[in-house]
């Protein structure tokens, strides 16, 4: 678990897993469907553990699964959009909670190596961080308490933290990932069926898919 010292206080990092869509072109919810033997919503859970985030917390909508070494919390708004789930996991989110790592479970190729490069990120200070590939800032995210506010409020439709990204990039600290992680998604059968045989060959599948 990855904590900063404030006074007297340890304050903990945690993890948001966000897993509550239907899956649409899919076919079934993303957080039940298994690669490599593994569940999306466990994968995605055991990553943020495994790079440093405790608590963690998984937001659900399509399906209800219960998930291991994860609180599962429930977004009755799942319709509406991502924008609603990360609005849902971070009202849930303890107060004693001073950042939080936020995770997609579509992402099978985002690494506990990622993760931890983000967490390093906010012990040596960093108070928003968005892990890079190829220069462009995408998932997985980390954000400091002092801007879940602004984050929510800007979270709407299918988009979750990308509008804060833009917004206050000069706030951002930049974390290269390319070569511990991908964020290749599964959306389609067709990616399903790449990803599977990626990371059914062994290891974490980031040969294949750079």
């Amino acid at each position: 678990m990855t904590t900063r010292e404030h006074g007297a206080v340890r304050l903990p990092i945690a993890g948001l897993l966000l897993a509550a869509g239907r899956g649409s072109r899919l076919g079934r919810p993303k957080a039940t469907v298994e690669v490599a033997g593994e569940r999306l919503a466990d994968r995605g859970v055991r990553v943020l553990r495994e790079g440093g985030c405790l608590p963690v917390y998984v937001v659900l909508g399509a399906e209800t699964i219960v998930v291991e070494g994860a609180a599962e919390v429930n977004n009755p708004r799942w319709e509406s959009g991502m924008g609603s789930s990360l609005r849902s996991g971070l009202e849930a989110l303890p107060d004693e909670v001073d950042a939080v790592v936020i995770a997609l479970a579509d992402q099978p190729l985002v690494t506990s190596a990622a993760v931890a490069r983000l967490t390093a990120a906010y012990a040596d200070g960093a108070r928003a961080a968005a892990a890079t590939y190829a220069g462009n800032p995408r998932n997985p995210v980390l954000l400091g308490r002092e801007h879940w506010q602004t984050v929510h409020a800007l979270a709407e439709g299918d988009v979750g933290a990308r509008p804060f990204l833009r917004a206050y990039s000069h706030l951002v600290t930049t974390v290269a990932c390319d070569d511990v992680a991908s964020p290749d998604d599964i959306d389609t059968p067709e990616d399903l069926e790449r990803m599977q045989s990626l990371l059914t060959l062994g290891g974490d599948g980031l040969a294949g898919a750079h």
